[in-house]
Order: C-alpha cells, then structure tokens, then sequence
C-alpha cells in the first residue's frame, strides 16, 4: 500500500529531486537484502524460525507507524532501512516454510499459488495506497499499513497451529545420512545453477522499479487521474495466468513460459510510455500483469527446483534479493533517467532490459545444451 504512494508523499512534502525519491524505494531494497543473507545464515544454524519471522513483521510495522513524524528525508529513509530489514527477515521466512510442504513434482503449481499473494499486494496494494493518499491522506495510509502488518501476525501464529510442519519431505529423506552415526553431510558449494534465474529476476524488478517509483508521478503529468488503475488491470492479469503457467511449468518447463512472458512485458511498458488515455493504460497493465505475472513465479519455482531441499533457504533468500536488489537499482538508474529526459522516454529506456533479458536467457541456455552435448560426446568416445 505504500510502495507507490511513497515517492509521490515524499515529491509533495520535501520537493527533493528524482533521484532523491527513488531512493525512498531503493535503501529500503537494499536494507531487506543484507538482512536475508543474516536470516539465512540464522535459519541454517537455528530453528527457530517463526519466533524470527514475527520480529520481522514487528519491526516492519514499528517502521511504518512512525513514518508520518518524519521530519526530513534523512529520518524517513532510517525508518525504510528499518523496515526493510523487517520485511527482509519474514519474506524469507515465509515461502521456506511453504517449499517445504509442496510435492516436488508440483513446485511450479504451487509456488504460482502461495505467489497469487506477493502479486495481489504488489498490484492492488498500490491501488489502495493512492486511493487512501488522495482522500485521507498519508497519516491514515501508514495506520493502514501498520495495521495490516499487526494483523498478519497472530494471522501467522494460528496458521503456524493449526498444521504440522513435516519435519523432512521425501527428498530430504532421501538425503539424509543412513544411520545415526553417519557423518553429517559436509556443505554444498553455491549451487551456480542459480545464477541465470537470478540474473533474470533482476532485470524483469528493475522495469517494477520504475512502475512503483514514478508511475504515479508520471500519472500526474500526463493528467491521468485513474493511474492505479494500472495496477488493477497488473492485478487481475496477474491472477489469471498464475495457475496456468504454474502447469505450464510442470510439463513443459521454464522455456514455455519465459520467453512468451518476456515479451508480454516489453509490450507493456512500450504501451505504458506513450500513455496518455485510459484505455490504453489499461492494456498497458493487462500486458505488463500477464508477462510480469508468468514470469515471477517461473522462476522462483525454477529455482527451487534446481536446488536440495536444504538449499531451499538460500535460494529463496536469493531470489527475492535479486527482486529488491532489481527494484532498488530500477528506481535510482530510471530515476536518473527521467531527470534528463522525462518520464515516458524512462519507460521507454525500461523496456529495453526485457530485451537483454530474452538475449541473456537465450545464449545462457543456449552455451549450456552446447555443453551437454559436448560432455555426452565424450563419454561416448570414451
């Protein structure tokens, strides 16, 4: 509800420059990043996890009760460091927990499912934040927004209570050392598999970042007064291909849906640039809502499918630091961007990343199968 609110109440109360607002967005990217590699490092040595993840949605909701008394733009960005290290430590927590409790074959299914909930708050949070900002102000959106982080904890606690965690699933079963006195597994190197999803999820959140950041500030130059509307559109788009490339996943794989997803979001942003109707904000979102939307999940499912189920911490500790670390870099380069030029011309710049995206993905997977081949010819000549 704050995300894309944020930078309009932080133009109207301070004037700072764009790059100065998009670092309301990018500290707290940053700040949740470094706290997922200390919350991963504490979930492999601790197991106390919920305790943590109720810290995290402690502290996330300390942060965003005291944001009205800021009073400069120094203030507001300690509290978004604050929060994001809140948010950092229980968006790390949460989808561990629901990995472990999803049948491996079923991984794209489910992830796109538990991700129907990242997707509706990041598309129809912003809808209500900027309805709220506009008729109530931001004091109330920040009640709101503590309210809500209050809510989602004894939320989590009656969850946490009603079912029991399995304590390992098949797969973890089956790696576990085969008698009481075996020697503990030793530890696994970075699994580099995971390098191209991350790089991926990268370079689709830095055109998100521009889409939190300014859209509303684009909104008000263009006279579009409807301009949430493009999340709602995001929103329900979203909703709609989640399932469907959930399965598409599970049999095809990740190619059947990247690729399709990468260019339905390049058309969005295009459409989005050169906005200046409703219907055609419209479609932009519904573009923008079907790419982004079959491509998040993919490869977070992709992700964990590559991974052990005790990597499964990691990888989703480096997946959603690969979506801040995308945001934060999107907000601060495309925010640059639209002081030089405008805000149009920004997304224009943004639609172009969806394109390395398909030529990274591309040639990545491409070096690969050559490489396969090559090891499968050696070992037939040997």
């Amino acid at each position: 509800m704050l995300l894309s609110p944020f930078p309009t109440y932080v133009k109207d109360k301070f004037n700072p420059s764009d790059f100065t607002v998009s670092l309301v967005i990018s500290v707290f990217a940053f700040a949740a990043i470094i706290s997922r590699f200390v919350t991963a490092s504490l979930m492999r040595n601790h197991k106390r996890n919920l305790p943590m993840m109720f810290t995290g949605l402690a502290l996330a909701s300390v942060a965003t009760a005291i944001y009205p008394f800021a009073s400069s733009v120094a203030v507001l960005l300690v509290l978004r460091v604050l929060f994001g290290i809140g948010f950092g430590m229980a968006s790390t927590i949460m989808p561990t927990i629901v990995a472990k409790i999803i049948p491996g074959n079923r991984m794209g299914e489910g992830i796109g499912y538990f991700g129907m909930s990242t997707t509706l708050a990041m598309s129809v949070g912003p809808i209500i934040g900027l309805s709220v900002l506009d008729g109530f102000g931001f004091g109330t959106l920040a009640a709101m927004g503590t309210a809500a982080g209050i809510i989602s904890m004894p939320l989590a606690h009656i969850a946490a209570g009603r079912r029991k965690l399995p304590a390992a699933n098949a797969a973890s079963v089956r790696t576990a050392p085969s008698s009481p006195g075996a020697a503990p597994k030793p530890k696994s190197p970075f699994n580099k598999k995971l390098l191209l999803p991350c790089a991926l999820n990268v370079l689709l959140s830095l055109t998100y970042g521009g889409l939190l950041s300014f859209l509303a500030l684009y909104g008000k130059e263009k006279h579009i007064g409807s301009i949430a509307l493009f999340f709602l559109f995001n929103a329900l788009a979203a909703f709609i291909v989640r399932p469907i490339s959930g399965r598409l996943f599970d049999s095809k794989g990740h190619i059947a849906v990247i690729v399709p997803g990468a260019v339905f979001s390049f058309i969005g942003l295009i459409l989005i640039s050169y906005t200046s109707s409703l219907p055609l904000l419209i479609l932009s979102g519904l573009f923008y809502g079907i790419g982004y939307g079959a491509i998040q999940p993919t490869l977070q499912a992709w992700m964990l499918q590559i991974s052990q189920p005790h990597e499964h911490g990691t990888a989703n500790g480096l997946y959603y630091n690969a979506l801040d670390f995308g945001v934060a870099i999107g907000s601060m380069l495309l925010g640059v961007i639209a002081s030089a030029t405008s805000y149009g011309m920004m997304y224009r710049f943004s639609s172009l990343s969806m394109v390395l995206f398909v030529v990274i993905y591309i040639i990545t997977l491409a070096a690969v199968r050559r490489k396969r081949q090559h090891n499968v010819q050696l070992q037939q000549m040997s």
